[in-house]
């Protein structure tokens, strides 16, 4: 009888294109929460790009940054000129566009996605930045937008190369499987990668799908996370504003803050 439920449970789930998996302990989401929770550094948050979908806050930091490394080429690149207004060398990747939405001097386009191998249509992150400035200890800037494949690729990046990025700026996808158990193993390890080096300055989710709740934890399908690497911070105390004043919708959808399960439980 048991195994007739399941075989029934299974085909039922697979007519919605769905598939049973374990269910991730509350509490270890509770956990990876708190560790994600944006800390106030003693430096004020600015705004590069956009007032919309394609810009984002980041710590007011950027002095000496010799790159900005942008994997993910949308419609937008006014966080990528805003960079190369700055002074810095900008480099993007993309094997799904012929070319970025903008031109600028300072711009260098590599038609190919960015992963865990390099062969014709992938590149990892190691081998991109190595082919790409001859300075091996300069700081650099990652802004990250690569529809759920940020994940084995900052599983994928080599420790001396996450030590040379002073900011990442990355919009995590699928944040609502965190509910699937191995969705979260993985997820959760490539978090806690990041945060070995740097820590979480800002979370602004975006509000092109609403938060799933459950039990009393609201989870946005897709956010915009920034980190400041560790060795950079002077001060630290739990940030307060949610939303910050230069946050601004993705979308025209209905706008909903942070919600408060991330940031209230420090």
């Amino acid at each position: 009888m048991g195994n007739f439920l399941r075989s029934l449970t299974f085909n039922i789930l697979s007519l919605g294109k769905a598939y049973p998996t374990t269910l991730t302990e509350k509490r270890a989401i509770q956990e990876l929460m708190r560790k994600l929770s944006p800390m106030s550094v003693g430096m004020e948050l600015i705004r590069i790009g956009p007032k919309a979908d394609g810009g984002y806050l980041v710590s007011d930091d950027l002095a000496g940054i010799e790159a900005c490394f942008s994997p993910g080429v949308s419609l937008i690149s006014g966080f990528e000129k805003e960079c190369a207004e700055l002074g810095m060398n900008i480099f993007l990747a993309d094997r799904s566009v012929e070319r970025p939405a903008e031109s600028h001097d300072l711009f260098n386009f590599s038609k190919k996605y960015i992963g865990v191998t390099t062969d014709d249509s992938f590149m990892t992150m190691n081998d991109w930045v190595a082919s790409s400035v001859q300075e091996n200890n300069s700081d650099l800037l990652l802004q990250i937008d690569i529809e759920g494949y940020e994940y084995e690729t900052f599983l994928s990046i080599s420790d001396e190369l996450m030590q040379r990025f002073r900011i990442i700026v990355a919009e995590f996808h699928y944040l609502n499987q965190l509910w699937n158990e191995p969705f979260f193993r993985i997820a959760s390890r490539a978090f806690d990668k990041i945060l070995q080096t740097h820590t979480c300055v800002h979370i602004h989710p975006n509000n092109d799908k609403p938060a799933f709740d459950r039990w009393g934890l609201a989870i946005p399908p897709m956010a915009e996370f920034t980190f400041l690497r560790s060795d950079r911070i002077k001060t630290r105390s739990p940030a307060t504003l949610f939303p910050h004043p230069l946050d601004f919708d993705n979308t025209d959808n209905p706008h909903y803050p942070l919600p408060a399960c991330w940031y209230a439980a420090r």
